[in-house]
């Protein structure tokens, strides 16, 4: 592998090269740059897909089909100009810049680990902070076909995340009957009123015992302050850590009735992401676990995140699946983002070794 400075170089190199997600022509820019760095590195091009607009990439190096995935992205949530506000930095070991530690080191990491391996297909894909709408289906094949894939997001205070919840994403519609609100309400069927009922009753399908979480979110409802509203829509969004806890909210969710009996309900959406369940990172974190202590290398610790990432999409196809094995740091989505660069080196080799490891194994 590289040393210490190439890495921050291609790292410095990918996060002057702004990325929002909803910007399709920087997100392609970024890939041009994504694309030089990870040549240089890999001694290969990859293969540029864009799908819906949005650019994806993927190296394929050596065997076919892959036995080692390594999935990451390359779009971040900040706006184009946070650079001039907030510069690529590095003082006192601590690197700064958007979408450093979320998660263009990781992706440096991904490349100088994946450096002269065969058999391993890395996949950088440049809309997973939407969502991954157009490259879900991308990472579920890839994943469909290797034996393990590895996702390069940031760490959860150094730790590697094993679990992660799966998300649901719902919005609730509230038909009602418009009426004046002054000279005859009582002719009229009050969305906002229904609204209320529904907004409580979602609540209550959350199992803090079971982790999961049922929260409203954005609520709309009427078009005048003189109006009885017809209409009114609001958001739910959940999280769950197994499958049987979403499918248990969804039946819920479809079955919603309505308090007034002129009122009509129409519920939209769905799981968005399937959970990262513990077994699908078990076997592949005690292995990991076992190199670092040959090798003389700190063992992460592990951990279980709200968050999702397109290691649920890896995981949910059966896959296993071990996450978090990017940057160490904080902040992200935040004005303190920033990666410790004593880690990166470090980090880097025990994800390689692993990489090693599990290609031999699979041969």
């Amino acid at each position: 592998m590289a040393d210490l400075r190439d890495m921050l170089a291609d790292a410095r190199a990918l996060i002057e090269c702004e990325s929002p997600s909803s910007d399709l022509a920087a997100v392609a820019r970024s890939a041009d740059v994504v694309t030089e760095v990870g040549t240089g590195v890999l001694g290969v091009a990859p293969e540029r897909i864009v799908l819906d607009g949005r650019t994806h990439l993927r190296w394929r190096l050596g065997a076919d089909p892959s036995r080692v995935l390594l999935v990451g992205h390359h779009d971040t949530v900040w706006p184009i100009g946070t650079l001039a506000g907030r510069p690529f930095a590095i003082d006192a070991g601590i690197l700064r810049g958007p979408g450093c530690f979320d998660m263009k080191v990781g992706l440096v990491m991904a490349l100088h680990a994946a450096a002269g391996l065969d058999g391993v297909t890395l996949l950088v894909t440049g809309d997973e902070e939407i969502g991954s709408p157009s490259s879900r289906e991308l990472i579920e094949q890839e994943a469909k076909t290797a034996a393990a894939a590895l996702v390069l997001e940031a760490s959860a205070d150094g730790h590697l995340k094993c679990e992660r919840k799966g998300v649901s994403l719902y919005e609730v519609r509230v038909h009602g009957r418009a009426a004046h609100a002054g000279l005859e309400p009582e002719r009229g069927v009050n969305s906002t009123v229904e609204l209320a009922h529904q907004v409580l009753a979602v609540s209550a399908l959350a199992d803090p015992a079971a982790g999961t979480t049922v929260t409203p979110t954005v609520a709309r409802a009427g078009v005048t302050t003189n109006t009885v509203p017809a209409e009114a829509t609001f958001a739910v969004d959940v999280r769950a850590g197994s499958v049987a806890e979403q499918e248990r909210v969804d039946r819920a969710m479809r079955s919603l009735w309505a308090v007034d009996e002129g009122a009509r309900l129409e519920t939209t959406g769905g799981v968005n992401r399937p959970p990262l369940e513990a077994s699908a990172s078990d076997a592949l974190y005690e292995t990991l676990c076992r190199i670092a202590v040959a090798r003389g290398l700190a063992v992460p610790g592990r951990a279980a995140v709200g968050g999702a990432s397109d290691g649920n999409f890896t995981a949910g196809v059966g896959t296993p699946t071990l996450d978090g094995l990017g940057a160490v740091g904080g902040g992200a989505h935040a004005d303190d983002e920033h990666v410790v660069v004593a880690e990166i080196s470090p980090r880097t080799t025990l994800l390689r070794a692993l990489v090693e490891h599990l290609l031999a194994s699979h041969r």
